[in-house]
């Protein structure tokens, strides 16, 4: 026998899909969270300020 499909939930089932592929995507697109955005941008700042700090006086940048 066939089985009994309810529409409305099949209908919900798939745009329930569909919004997370859309997330994951999302996700995978704009990559890094707060956190990791802080810690990279807080290790470009060291590795700048050592650059500077071995820098020689009068030279041009």
């Amino acid at each position: 026998m066939v089985q009994v499909v309810n529409l409305r939930r099949r209908r919900k089932q798939t745009a329930r899909a569909k919004a997370r592929a859309e997330g994951a995507a999302n996700a995978a697109r704009h990559g890094q969270g707060r956190a990791e955005r802080e810690l990279e941008r807080a290790r470009a700042d060291k590795a700048a300020r050592l650059l500077d700090g071995h820098r020689r006086e009068g030279e041009p940048d």
